[in-house]
């Protein structure tokens, strides 16, 4: 615990608290902005990406609608369709005719473009060049080895393919290739290669304009990884780094971040075009991007120093401000406890801390109030105990074993089916009476004569369930049939005696006893039969679990396998009425018969006979 003035420690707790609302506050708001702003450099760098993207290939298709010219042109087709072996002057025809006709309006037009030539899979071909460019002729061996290299970037269903070399190798390859394979007019099959060549240098004044700082660059490759445009123009036609081939290959690869060649790390974006099929990417430096999120740090940071400042300035007089009258009420409880029961004077000013000392007045008068509380209290928490207590007694009373009810059910639905008899009607009235006896919510005042008649009528329907009649010996003294005893006590022991006293069967010689008397200071109602008896292993653990004390549901489990759940259920409902000093005692030995006595107090007096007289009439009902 923190030691010292309330003046330091509220001073302490402000700084903890305005600190944490800073910290809070700016942490926050800088992660915040920082991804915003990382959003939209992310976003800036996409569209500078996707502009260049369209408008290279808008650029790229103006040059192939140029190749759909002379994909039409029938002088084209009449040279794809000639001979190996052509006849002089109809290649010399076919060949200044496109000159002249298809590739000069081109070069005139469009004066990016070098070289414009046809070659047929016959091993012709027709070579065009733009103004200021040598003409150069070409032996059939030659004719052949471009045929080759042309059907080796070309595809096979007639579609455009985009390279960055030439085919001459006097040509500084600073250049992109337009090729495509063509048909004749002969047949529907592809006859040959018509290429266009455009100078890499003219094309990349498209890409001069873009604007990615002043460490930041774009370039472009090709499928194949060679760069078609570089800031750099030494790189241009070159071969992408291997570090960058494997992000730049894999489409699903949008943007990622590598070292550069100086060690520097750096933002990759890229975009790849489905119809040139060449990747557009921006690169920026990661410091380049994370320099305004740094500058909002900085800036966070001094705010944050400059305000807690002033805010502890201002909590230190908070805190006097409050401290002042505590001191006062001090000094006022310093008397109190001398024995001088000192009354605060109150500040003219009202709030919470002359409320206190309003309190602090009136407190010998709320200590006795607080007094009585808790005797109130202590009586609640009794009767709530005794509540808790009566609904463990009545859920215990509702865990009677019904198996015998249900065997009954079955006695009476065979004796319907078979017949009309007398029977059924005796056992529906015992089960009726059984049934209205057990629902009963009375725990206490039960007589001994009443749970007699609640066992003989158990006897009517064990009569029909074992088909034989069985007379039980009741040797109870008259002077005890109106002694007090729990609820459904006795039935349980008669029940016990015929399922487990008798495992075999009900024989000649079998008798069960019921007695009662006074002994000790206690009343006793016992059951004795002369059974099959219990083993002495099982007698001391039945003993065992009776003595300990657990509630019905944990003594049921442990005393399953030896038939002494009605028991246990017995002797918990009458320690719960009568007390702890009360319960079943069993004694037995092993083939001879057991004899359970259930101790009551002597103190329970009679109940009167008018109680008697009033059972009677609910049994008329």
């Amino acid at each position: 615990m923190m030691r010292g003035s309330l003046v330091s420690q509220l001073f302490f707790y402000f700084l903890v608290v305005i600190s944490l609302s800073l910290i809070s506050l700016g942490f926050f708001t800088y992660s915040k902005s920082s991804k915003e702003l990382e959003t939209l450099n992310d976003q800036h760098l996409e569209q500078i990406v996707n502009n260049a993207l369209n408008h290279t290939d808008l650029y790229v298709m103006a040059y192939e609608r140029s190749m759909l010219s002379l994909l039409t042109d029938r002088n084209m087709k009449k040279f794809i369709d000639l001979p190996s072996s052509p006849d002089p002057y109809d290649y010399y025809h076919y060949s200044n005719e496109l000159k002249d006709v298809g590739f000069s309006p081109i070069f005139i037009r469009d004066l990016e473009v070098n070289s414009i030539y046809a070659i047929s899979f016959s091993g012709n071909g027709v070579y065009g060049f733009n103004n200021g460019m040598n003409v150069e002729t070409f032996s059939a061996k030659t004719v052949q080895s471009h045929l080759r290299e042309l059907l080796d970037i070309t595809k096979k269903d007639g579609s455009v393919s985009f390279v960055t070399s030439s085919i001459f190798p006097s040509s500084n390859n600073h250049v992109v290739r337009l090729a495509r394979q063509i048909k004749g007019l002969a047949s529907p099959e592809y006859r040959g290669v018509l290429a266009i060549e455009i100078n890499a240098d003219e094309l990349s004044t498209l890409w001069h304009g873009i604007d990615l700082g002043e460490n930041g660059y774009f370039f472009i490759t090709d499928e194949r990884g060679r760069i078609v445009y570089h800031p750099q123009s030494s790189k241009m036609g070159q071969q992408i780094d291997s570090s960058l081939s494997v992000q730049l290959s894999d489409r699903a690869v949008l943007s990622f971040t590598d070292i550069d060649e100086e060690g520097e790390e750096r933002v990759y974006v890229k975009r790849t075009s489905n119809h040139t099929q060449w990747s557009l990417v921006a690169s920026v430096p990661v410091g380049d991007l994370k320099k305004p999120i740094s500058n909002i740090r900085m800036t966070t940071i001094q705010i944050a120093v400059l305000t807690l400042i002033f805010a502890l300035w201002i909590s230190y007089q908070f805190g006097r401000s409050i401290t002042r009258p505590i001191k006062v009420l001090k000094r006022g409880m310093t008397y109190t406890e001398k024995g001088n029961w000192f009354t605060i004077p109150l500040p003219k000013r009202r709030n919470e801390i002359s409320e206190l000392m309003e309190r602090y007045n009136v407190m010998v008068r709320r200590l006795s109030e607080l007094v009585e509380q808790v005797y109130e209290s202590e009586l609640r928490q009794k009767e709530a105990q005794y509540v808790r207590q009566k609904t463990e007694f009545q859920s215990l009373q509702m865990q009677i074993n019904p198996h015998f009810l249900y065997n009954t059910l079955e006695t009476i639905t065979c004796y319907a089916a078979i017949q009309d008899s007398d029977e059924i009607q005796e056992i529906v009235k015992s089960m009726a009476y059984m049934l209205r006896y057990s629902v009963q919510t009375n725990i206490e005042e039960i007589t001994v004569a009443n749970e007699l008649n609640h066992v003989l009528n158990y006897m009517v329907i064990l009569k029909h369930r074992t088909e034989r009649e069985f007379e039980l010996d009741v040797a109870i003294p008259p002077q005890y049939l109106l002694r007090k005893m729990v609820r459904l006590t006795l039935q349980p022991l008669i029940e016990n005696v015929f399922q487990h006293a008798f495992p075999d069967s009900i024989e000649e010689h079998h008798w069960v006893r019921i007695d009662a008397g006074e002994q000790d200071g206690m009343f006793w109602l016992s059951v004795e039969d002369n059974g099959a008896g219990i083993s002495e292993e099982k007698l001391r653990l039945l003993e065992q679990r009776l003595q300990h004390k657990e509630n019905s549901d944990e003594m049921s489990e442990s005393l399953e396998w030896t038939g002494g759940i009605g028991l246990a259920n017995v002797h918990r409902r009458i320690q719960m009425v009568f007390g702890e000093q009360c319960g079943l005692k069993i004694e037995s030995k092993h083939g001879e018969g057991t004899k359970m006595t259930m101790m009551m107090p002597i103190a329970s007096m009679p109940i009167k006979p008018k109680r008697l007289q009033h059972r009677s009439e609910e049994e008329k009902l």
